[in-house]
């Protein structure tokens, strides 16, 4: 058996961080309030409406695609609704607050087309950026038990890129509907909410990623360095994809043959870093196999996308369809391999020996519950 060192007295950021957490929660959706209220001032509460339930198409389609890539290791939920309502309503009241009064300041000071391209093309992805930016960074801090890698960071970072991008699409969708009516909403909801959904997704998982490499290498101030590299990654996209947009004649053809490019890159990318979590899991499970934990079948079967598929498939055989007990073995085995990844590298918080210890409690019931008999 592998040696399991019992921490003294279990450390008490993870219930710190929970209620900061649901803190966070409270103060974004309050401001998200605010912000819809501003809205319907300026549009009435029916057009609001209106460009609320079709803001909510693309945030859904965003947020299945997310769910896909979180499905390895799942986040807690209070993680990703702290990160949701950051950016639908801290972020977007920050960048509403700074950007107006910006605006202000540039038209005062000359020219308004100019102003308005250099608040458009340079301004918006600074102040946007840093607004979403916070909230991942101060992620990196109340969650950092369940910060495990640049997967973790990306998927902070779109959930609160996604709420951002809903709150903002009420805003550009509003003013549509009252400039154009219905056939300039139609124009505006198939740029952003069909061209272009995950736009503020790509931008924001540079500085998501970022961190979370970051949070991986480092401790303390030095995750600051990690933020300002991702951050200005972020806001070079987001620049390059507002001011192309003063520029360019041909919109499609431009989306087409750079942005598209873009983001199929941003896929593979995914996909990279999905395929390095998969292996560090293997790794990790690997070691406990050699301590006798578990057998090599079994690693197989917890640690590869094909060995829980056929591990579904085989609990849904069982006596009384185990798939449920399955997907519990799956996850406590997935944390399980994390912890063991933050000791190897020295990443341990003083409750990570007693977490590891739990986990291994856990997994040899989940198997017991999995092969018991059934019960009359």
């Amino acid at each position: 058996m592998l040696p399991v060192q019992f921490a003294p007295r279990p450390g008490r950021t993870g219930a710190l961080g929970f209620r900061l957490g649901v803190i966070g929660i409270a103060i974004g959706a309050a401001l998200l309030l605010v912000v819809i209220a501003s809205f319907v001032r300026s549009f009435g509460p029916g057009a609001v409406l209106l460009c609320t339930v079709v803001a909510v198409v693309p945030l859904i389609g965003v947020l299945f695609a997310v769910r896909w890539i979180d499905r390895w290791e799942p986040e807690p939920r209070w993680v990703l609704g702290f990160a949701l309502f950051w950016g639908a309503g801290v972020a977007v009241g920050i960048s509403l607050l700074v950007n107006r009064g910006l605006q202000q300041l540039l038209v005062s000071g000359g020219n308004a087309g100019q102003a308005e391209a250099l608040s458009i093309a340079i301004q918006a992805p600074i102040v946007e950026e840093i607004a979403k930016g916070l909230g991942v960074l101060l992620l990196v801090w109340i969650a950092k038990r369940s910060l495990d890698g640049p997967v973790d960071g990306l998927v902070y970072a779109a959930v609160g890129a996604a709420g951002f991008a809903f709150t903002e699409n009420i805003l550009y969708f509003g003013e549509a509907l009252i400039e154009g009516g219905a056939d300039q909403l139609g124009s505006t909801f198939l740029l952003r909410g069909l061209f272009s959904p995950f736009a503020h997704v790509m931008f924001t998982a540079c500085t998501g990623i970022a961190l979370g490499f970051g949070a991986t290498r480092t401790r303390g101030a030095g995750i600051l360095g990690y933020f300002a590299f991702g951050l200005a990654a972020a806001i070079a996209l987001h620049a390059l994809w507002n001011g192309a947009l003063l520029v360019v004649t041909d919109f499609y053809g431009y989306y087409f043959l750079v942005q598209v490019p873009l983001f199929l890159f941003a896929i593979g990318i995914v996909l990279w870093l999905r395929r390095a979590e998969q292996r560090a899991t293997v790794e990790s499970l690997q070691e406990y196999a050699a301590a006798g934990w578990f057998a090599d079948g079994e690693v197989v079967m917890l640690a590869t996308a094909s060995g829980r598929r056929a591990a579904a498939r085989w609990a849904r055989t069982l006596p009384g369809d185990k798939r449920v007990e399955m997907r519990r073995f799956i996850r406590h085995a997935t944390r399980l391999a994390f912890v063991r990844q933050r000791l190897r590298e020295g990443r341990a918080s003083a409750d990570t020996a007693e977490a590891e210890r739990a986990l291994l409690e856990a997994v040899t019931l989940d198997r017991a519950v999995l092969l018991a008999p059934p019960t009359r």
